[in-house]
Order: structure tokens, then sequence, then C-alpha cells
């Protein structure tokens, strides 16, 4: 893929088609008698049922492995791996523990591997937020993108990347401690978005067509959830945070969601929430990433 910012477009607006096709009865069979392998070295409510059920209206199938259903999980290297699950299916879905882990599996495989998180990046969820907002808003470039909370993971890395390919601008609010990677900030700005990271909750949310958060205990960092609980105080999205907003400004958490945290439930479940509406765009976002890439592939 050389132009990011079309395939980006692309795999939205095919998203949006197969969704409108499926619901009104149409067969979207486009990987018909595929078989998609999905890894998980971390659970997932949202990605093993989006992805399996995702893979049954392709016409495809799609099998669960787990770490300790895999050799993987007990010492067998990850090209090794790769190569194997290569030869056996269409399609390799990872959620990874590991950044690294993912690139090298990546390199090493020969059907499309698709990034279903990892520590650094998690690049289905945002592809859905933005197949969301495009569907509430009606367009995405110079949309202003608010995000409140952990800077540092990876939603907001991708929140950073993707709204950077999409032509919106985008601000980051966290702690200082909690900033993102430069790296992310950097890369949104090659492509001309306006990029804002500061620890100011004054008019954070000012002007924001969208307002984004996500858990401030991510997966790993149990440990540190009285420590972490203490340091975001004052980030919770309320109703004083939403009416500070565009009027029309939506409300985006990728969930699990912890009410009295990062957001109360009166927001999250509120008019200007669309958070499951975006839940469900997990399945036909990955859908539409599922068939570019093997289209991609298999030409």
């Amino acid at each position: 893929m050389l132009d990011v910012k079309e395939d980006l477009h692309d795999i939205i607006r095919l998203s949006i088609k197969l969704k409108q096709q499926s619901k009104k009865g149409k067969r979207i069979e486009y990987l018909k008698r595929k078989t998609l392998g999905m890894i998980f070295e971390k659970p997932s409510t949202r990605t093993r049922v989006s992805f399996e059920t995702g893979m049954n209206l392709l016409g495809g199938h799609a099998i669960f492995l787990s770490s300790s259903d895999i050799q993987l999980g007990r010492g067998e290297s990850i090209e090794d791996t790769a190569k194997v699950l290569s030869r056996y299916v269409d399609l390799i879905m990872y959620r990874a523990k590991s950044n690294d882990a993912m690139k090298e599996l990546a390199t090493h495989a020969t059907v499309p591997v698709i990034n279903g998180l990892d520590n650094k990046e998690h690049p289905c969820q945002v592809i859905t937020d933005l197949m969301t907002i495009q569907e509430h808003k009606g367009n995405l470039k110079g949309l202003q993108f608010v995000y409140l909370g952990d800077g540092n993971n990876n939603m907001a890395h991708s929140y950073l990347l993707g709204c950077g390919i999409a032509g919106m601008n985008i601000r980051i609010v966290a702690p200082k401690k909690y900033w993102p990677e430069k790296y992310y900030g950097e890369e949104a700005k090659k492509f001309g978005s306006t990029v804002e990271i500061t620890d100011k909750l004054r008019g954070a949310t000012d002007g924001a067509d969208v307002i984004a958060t996500d858990t401030w205990v991510s997966m790993g960092d149990e440990a540190e959830k009285e420590k972490r609980i203490k340091e975001f105080k004052g980030y919770t999205i309320d109703t004083m945070m939403m009416c500070a907003a565009k009027k029309d400004a939506i409300f985006l958490h990728c969930l699990p969601a912890y009410y009295g945290y990062e957001v109360t439930k009166d927001v999250a479940h509120g008019s200007q929430s669309v958070i499951f509406d975006e839940a469900e765009n997990r399945m036909w976002a990955q859908i539409g990433v599922m068939v570019t890439l093997y289209r991609h592939m298999f030409p």
C-alpha cells in the first residue's frame, strides 16, 4: 500500500458499503472458504467476537489460538510460527503483548497479518473510530479530535497516526508523565495535521467535534491502579466537558469503560455518545480491512 491516505479512506468506504449491503440482506461472501488464524496473547471480548463473526459473514472461517494452544507459548520462534501458519491459513490476526513481536510475525508471514492490538498501537480500533466519525459527521478532514486521559498508550498513539492520515486535527490532554511517544506526534504532523499535546484541563474540550478517552488502567497496569487514579484526577469526561465542546460533538470510547473514572456513565450513555455504534463497527471495519488486505496480497 503506497498511498496511506487513500488506502485508509478506501477501507472506511468499503466497510460502510459492506455494512449497508449486509443489513439489507445481501451476501458479502468475499472471503468464501478462506481461513483466518487468530493468535491471542491478550484476552478480548470485542476483538474475538467481531473477527469471528465478521469472517463468518464473509463466508470464511476463524480459528482461535491462545498462547496455551500453540507452540509459540512454549518457546517456538515467532519466525517459525509465522511460516507454519502461513501454510494453513489465508490471513492472520495477532493480538500481541509486544509491537516488536507483531512486526516480526508480519515480516516472516506470507499471508496478510492484521494487528489486533499490541503495546504500542491499536490500528483496528482507530479505523473503527474513524469509520464511526465518518458515519455521524459525513467527513473527517478538518475535524477537531480531543483525547483525554492516558496519552502514552496504544490508543493515544494510534489516534495520532489515524487522525494525521485522515486529515483531522488532534489534541491529547494528559498528565505530562503520560504524554505519548514523540514519534507518533511527529508522524501525525507529516500529514499536515495540527497536533497539540498538553496537560491543561482548562479549555481542554473547547471546539471539539469528537471527544474520546480510554481506560486509565490498561492490561498490564493493574498493579498501578490506585496510583493512576490519583494521577488522572480531573481528567474524567463529564457533562461539563461535553458542554464545552461543539453542540454536535460526539463521544467515543473503545470499551470496556469504567464509569466514574475516565468517563461518567451519563456521558457514556448520553445522547452525544456513539460508543455502541463504535463497538458494532469493530466488526464492519475489520471486515473492510480483511477484504482489502486479501485483495492486495492476492489480486
